[in-house]
């Protein structure tokens, strides 16, 4: 199968030999076992740079990850949005946790593959996770009531990026509710100031400070 990846470089020019070697490898990861189980969608793989990859270091685009940071990737699925993160960020330490063992067991291979010493994958749920951590980020995984709620104990006290520790969701479609429902202070940013591709019109990066 043959991947776009220079989506990437277009928005990351600055790339060291060892990221673009990651990221030129990652399509190719994803795409051995998806041939096995559902990893992401086989409707979309085509676009698996943009849909996956690229939706996926937004997140880089609002905050840049300190060394020595931690974060916990919630409901980490086949490994989005923490390993393309991780990757990026080398330096930071990711958590990559969900409830699902085939998925844990997928993204510790996808790790291991690229050579990702920074990414511990973990069968559990948030609030079993031991530890705490500077952000949160997840990828639709639950309102934003309830991911607050999960994940209030584990985050740490002390600050050490230029903005307060949370919780960064990726969502799409209407928010109003949830985000009324919600009833703390947030930040919401539009995923189509950071791409010009389509497939970002409706995508939101949501931003929860502790």
């Amino acid at each position: 199968m043959q991947f776009d990846q220079s989506v990437v470089a277009k928005y990351f020019p600055s790339l060291s030999p060892t990221q673009e070697k990651q990221f030129s490898e990652i399509g190719h990861i994803y795409a051995d076992w998806n041939a096995k189980i559902n990893v992401v969608s086989r409707k979309y793989f085509d676009d698996f740079y943009v849909r996956h990859v690229l939706h996926s270091l937004s997140i880089a685009k609002f905050i840049s990850f300190q060394p020595g940071a931690h974060v916990m990737d919630l409901g980490t699925g086949g490994g989005f949005p923490g390993i393309p993160l991780a990757i990026l960020f080398p330096e930071t330490t990711f958590t990559l946790v969900d409830s699902i063992g085939k998925k844990v067991r997928v993204v510790n291979d996808v790790a291991e593959r690229l050579g990702l010493t920074n990414v511990t994958g973990i069968r559990s749920r948030s609030e079993q996770v031991e530890g705490t951590f500077d952000f949160v980020v997840t990828r639709a995984v639950a309102r934003a009531w309830t991911l607050y709620d999960w994940t209030k104990k584990q985050m740490a006290a002390e600050h050490r990026h230029d903005i307060r520790n949370g919780i960064i969701c990726q969502k799409g479609g209407d928010l109003k509710e949830e985000l009324y429902e919600l009833n703390r202070p947030y930040e919401s940013v539009d995923v189509a100031s950071y791409f010009e591709e389509d497939y970002f019109e409706t995508k939101k990066l949501i931003y929860i400070p502790f």
